[in-house]
């Protein structure tokens, strides 16, 4: 797993013991969880640490996940960590990280997850703008790995670049389900609990926020009730900084960045980057709805839009690759010397018409002549009716 966690709540781990039955800040190198071996670590934040680890059973590098020490023996937080494995468990696509294995030993729970070689889109995006093919492949795989989720009636509600991987083939991986939410039979039921800093014991619940500001939809903004469309938006964001390099919502403060999801529309995407077509454009920005209802219903609808712009961008290529070919330039090298040709006719025709046409009007030209001329043009309107 590529972990990337938000530049405020990274924190370099300080091991203090490699006792796993004592409540320590972090893990060593050279620890051990069950049939783990610790590594070193990827990241830490609010809802738990990640380790780089080797299964020794089959010699594999995974990725580690804990719940932070200070609530690791909480019953509740212990519960919505057990629930996020369950709920990792129960996805099973390409572009969704695969959770291998769960334990609990010393004290500590534990979650064994596949670990991603390659970056997070939030370390790639600083480069710049994606360029816009890729921007399409990672749309299609990112739309169908959110309609398998919501399909199991799962929202993640914290898709953000942090959250999203692009491995060595330059394929998406979502990570990191811990504040995803299950909504059986069309009512929403907790899946996790977000602690958050004023009551960490508490569930997530309407009235509290969840999530990370800048790509909150803005009912998570007002602290609603969610559904999977949350997700859309948050991917909508995604998108934007993916073809402009910038957040469609900045501020120097959350209460600023809320108030801009809330109320204000963001640049058009083609006035930042103008490579950006319309039809994309159009995409986000129908991510971007503030009213869910006129945003993208279901993550199988936007998917189904970058195929088909996918679709229609390849065949454009497509014909003028071909047109670029040798045998095209052969072929375009005979139609114009065939067009010089024709024109050449034309205009000696247009000669003699003319010529046959100042002849018939001389009185100096003799009768056999005119007499000729006549039958020329004659002859020339004929063919001019047949071939009508």
């Amino acid at each position: 797993m590529v972990v990337d966690l938000e530049a405020p709540s990274v924190q370099h781990l300080t091991p203090r013991s490699t006792q796993l039955g004592e409540r320590e800040v972090g893990l060593k190198s050279g620890a051990k969880l069950g049939p783990y071996d610790i590594l070193g670590a990827l990241g830490s934040g609010g809802m738990g640490d990640v380790y780089r680890a080797l299964d020794t059973r089959l010699d594999r590098i995974v990725a580690i996940k804990v719940p932070p020490a200070h609530v690791a023996d909480r019953p509740e937080f212990r519960e919505r960590f057990q629930r996020e494995a369950r709920t990792i468990a129960s996805l099973n696509h390409p572009h969704i990280c695969t959770l291998h294995d769960m334990g609990r030993q010393g004290g500590i729970d534990y979650l064994v997850m596949e670990y991603v070689e390659g970056e997070t889109l939030a370390q790639r995006l600083p480069q710049g703008p994606l360029p816009l093919d890729q921007v399409l492949e990672l749309g299609i795989e990112i739309a169908d790995a959110l309609d398998a989720a919501h399909a199991k009636g799962i929202a993640h509600r914290d898709i953000k670049p942090a959250n999203i991987a692009i491995n060595a083939r330059g394929h998406a991986k979502i990570l990191d389900f811990g504040l995803a939410k299950l909504m059986p039979a069309g009512r929403e039921v907790n899946l996790s609990e977000m602690p958050t800093a004023a009551d960490l014991h508490q569930l997530t619940r309407p009235g509290s926020t969840i999530g990370t500001m800048a790509y909150m939809s803005p009912e998570q903004v007002r602290g609603e009730e969610l559904d999977t469309r949350t997700d859309l938006f948050s991917f909508g964001v995604v998108l934007y900084e993916m073809v402009t390099g910038v957040r469609p919502f900045r501020g120097g403060t959350s209460g600023v960045i809320a108030e801009a999801i809330l109320n204000r529309a963001p640049a058009a995407p083609v006035r930042l980057n103008p490579n950006v077509s319309s039809r994309l454009e159009e995409i986000i920005l129908k991510a971007l709805e503030k009213d869910k209802k006129l945003r993208y219903q279901h993550a199988s609808e936007m998917r189904a839009d970058f195929e088909r712009l996918k679709r229609d961008s390849d065949s454009a290529r497509a014909v003028m690759a071909g047109a670029r070919t040798p045998e095209a330039r052969a072929a375009r090298g005979i139609r114009s010397r065939w067009l010089a040709l024709a024109a050449a006719a034309l205009l000696a025709i247009g000669l003699f018409a003319g010529n046959c046409l100042h002849f018939l009007g001389s009185p100096s030209v003799s009768a056999s002549l005119r007499a000729l001329c006549a039958s020329a043009l004659s002859l020339l309107k004929r063919s001019m009716d047949f071939d009508s």
